[in-house]
């Protein structure tokens, strides 16, 4: 009865831990990124590839794009709570200036979607990559104001990033890697299955 008892126990364990992944490609804290999030970016990235030149570009594909997709989220996220905390907002304006800036860069809206297609980018998430961008210089900018050397600035970001996420504690549905809380980045495990495919694809 005894072994019935600890297998039991086990079993339910798993089941527990099997349930906290169902339909969730990874937590941050309290916040949920879904796999509906995570296959939407994917799938975006790689419809909007169809038609773009695609000479000279490195395009992430299978387990690289799913984990650029779902790294992308985190970051988001870690960025968003790091900002939170120190009162920093962006403004749709600041977004919307960014945007002009880049599609000035790439020779107008024309040359965008090549432009986000070379960068892995999902056109349903270019305002929150150009949040997670301005938000970025505003923590530097911080930083700097703080008495953090230029030089050293990118190296602080990524000390905020690894203290919040070690703070948060991140849970990363293990199909999809691991969060290395060394490196502050996703990671692939060796029990990680293949990429998630487009929907459409069974």
């Amino acid at each position: 009865m005894k072994k019935v008892l600890v297998a039991l126990t086990i079993a339910s364990a798993m089941i527990l831990t099997g349930c906290s992944h169902v339909n969730v490609a990874a937590t941050v804290g309290s916040t949920k990124i879904t796999q509906a999030d995570l296959q939407k970016s994917i799938d975006t990235v790689l419809a909007e590839r169809v038609g773009t030149d695609q000479a000279g570009m490195q395009l992430q594909t299978g387990e690289d794009l799913t984990r650029g997709q779902l790294r992308f989220h985190l970051i988001s996220v870690l960025f968003r709570q790091i900002a939170s905390e120190a009162k920093m907002k962006v403004t749709k304006a600041e977004i919307d200036a960014r945007r002009a800036s880049i599609v000035k860069q790439v020779g107008g809206e024309n040359g965008l979607p090549n432009a986000l297609a070379g960068a892995n980018i999902a056109s349903v998430d270019l305002d929150a990559y150009l949040e997670l961008l301005i938000l970025s210089d505003k923590i530097g900018e911080a930083a700097v104001a703080a008495g953090v050397d230029k030089n050293s600035v990118n190296d602080q970001i990524q000390r905020l990033v690894a203290a919040k996420a070690a703070k948060e504690k991140i849970d990363v549905n293990p199909r999809y890697g691991k969060w290395d809380y060394a490196m502050a980045d996703l990671v692939a495990v060796d029990s990680a299955n293949s990429a998630v495919s487009p929907a459409a694809t069974p």
